[in-house]
């Protein structure tokens, strides 16, 4: 298999032990007018500051299993999916290990109408993550999604955006769409050695292939 470019794995020395399965996930609050708002701290993800609201459901939804596991070619990504809800203080929970991505039950099934959320580590002390290489996708490239029921549903990546975390667009990540849509996001950009975290989130949108 053929990449854009090599994957240069490199670990800067010195970079202290974060919290097990919190590496590269770490995100501030996001506020958004009548959303409830959700704790942020060690541990939680880059999560809406409420409940995801989908698009409007017609009177007979198209019925769609759970998702089992996400397959990026290009990338070389082939895990499976464990399922993420809320912590107690109201925080998305987090993937225990980096070697897998997680499927956030709040936000729709991946084919059902609206933003399908799907979150995983971009790297540990000791090696890359899961989602190490997610920025280096570009629109047009295809992501695949396994479901419970043997059915496998097509993504193409429409758009790879990096965000500050303090100028994370949640309404965009997760408002309503009118079609079936993925978002992947991890932590990216400058890593900050004060505080122990990356500076940025990377976010790539994706729609169901038609």
């Amino acid at each position: 298999m053929s990449f854009r470019r090599p994957a240069a794995i490199i670990f800067a020395a010195g970079l202290v032990v974060i919290a097990a399965g919190t590496a590269g996930l770490l995100l501030t609050r996001h506020s958004t007018p009548a959303m409830r708002p959700v704790a942020a701290g060690v541990g939680a993800l880059p999560a809406p500051t409420g409940p995801i609201v989908a698009a409007p459901q017609s009177a007979a939804p198209r019925p769609v299993a759970a998702p089992v596991s996400l397959t990026i070619p290009l990338i070389g990504v082939s895990t499976k999916l464990i399922t993420l809800g809320l912590t107690s203080d109201g925080s998305l929970q987090v993937p225990a290990t980096t070697s897998v991505a997680g499927w956030y039950t709040g936000s729709p099934r991946p084919g059902a109408i609206g933003s399908a959320i799907i979150v995983g580590h971009i790297d540990s002390v000791s090696a890359p993550g899961v989602f190490y290489r997610l920025s280096e996708l570009r629109k047009g490239d295809q992501v695949y999604v396994m479901r419970t029921d043997g059915t496998l549903v097509k993504f193409l990546v429409t758009a790879v955006q990096q965000y500050l975390k303090d100028q994370f667009p949640t309404r965009a990540v997760y408002g309503p769409t009118p079609d079936a849509e993925l978002r992947l996001i991890t932590c990216g950009g400058a890593f900050d050695y004060a505080t122990r975290h990356y500076l940025s989130n990377i976010v790539v949108y994706a729609t169901e292939a038609s």
